[in-house]
């Protein structure tokens, strides 16, 4: 899934964060309201984690504001502010749910898993395809044609990151920044092995290639006429 995190604590961002890309999620961060804001409204997410208190605007302010533009995308609430009517508030405001800080990094997984399941048939589309190459978002299970393809989950993120920009040349800096950790060295060769590895997987024994490298710019995922 494609998730939004807007937290302003360092600390527990990248806690968020990292827990969700080891996932397999493909995850934006900001660190304000207004960026959070600006983001979720340009942006095409699944699913939103926004923490209450944010500088520049309130999250109860980016929910509402969502809401107001008719936005259905899921929201979790995360917040210090943990009694009864300040959660009641954060769930008048918009938000699907409302986690209290500290919290485990397994409830948090969980209830986003939960609130996928609740609005997958009014929310952004679960199924992907190129081709013949499909991926179910819901159950994590990808097919070319009538095989199945067995992923890990940093290369089910990547082959999700590809699909979600198909036909689309996509840099090493841009997957490195959106399914890999952002302290990775520009130069390692991490995406090479990854690449070579899902290319093996979803081409290797199939008439035509879908996973193409475009030389000097980056990677692109097509088929047929999307391949120009």
């Amino acid at each position: 899934m494609h998730i939004l995190v807007v937290e302003d604590d360092r600390d527990t961002r990248e806690f968020v964060r990292s827990g969700l890309v080891q996932a397999g999620h493909t995850v934006d961060v900001a660190d304000n309201g207004r960026d959070g804001l600006l983001v979720a409204s340009t942006g095409s997410f699944d699913l939103i984690v926004l923490d209450r208190m944010l500088p520049e605007v309130d999250g109860l302010t980016v929910v509402r504001t969502l809401r107001a533009s008719d936005n259905r995308v899921p929201v979790l609430i995360l917040s210090a502010l943990g009694e009864v009517d300040q959660r009641v508030a954060g769930l008048r405001a918009g938000g699907d749910d409302y986690l209290v800080k500290p919290f485990a990094f397994s409830e948090l997984e969980a209830r986003l898993e939960a609130l996928a399941r609740r609005t997958a048939p009014e929310g952004p589309a679960t199924l992907l395809r190129v081709g013949d190459l499909e991926m179910d978002l819901m159950t994590r299970s990808v097919h070319r044609g009538e095989s199945a393809i067995d992923l890990q989950p940093r290369e089910f993120a990547l082959l999700e990151y590809l699909m979600r920009h198909a036909g689309q040349v996509v840099t090493r800096t841009m997957l490195l920044e959106h399914v890999w950790d952002y302290h990775f060295d520009p130069q390692t060769n991490v995406i090479d092995v990854h690449i070579s590895r899902l290319r093996a997987k979803i081409d290797k024994g199939f008439d035509e290639p879908l996973l193409h490298t475009v030389r000097g710019a980056g990677y692109k995922i097509a088929a047929g006429s999307e391949q120009t």
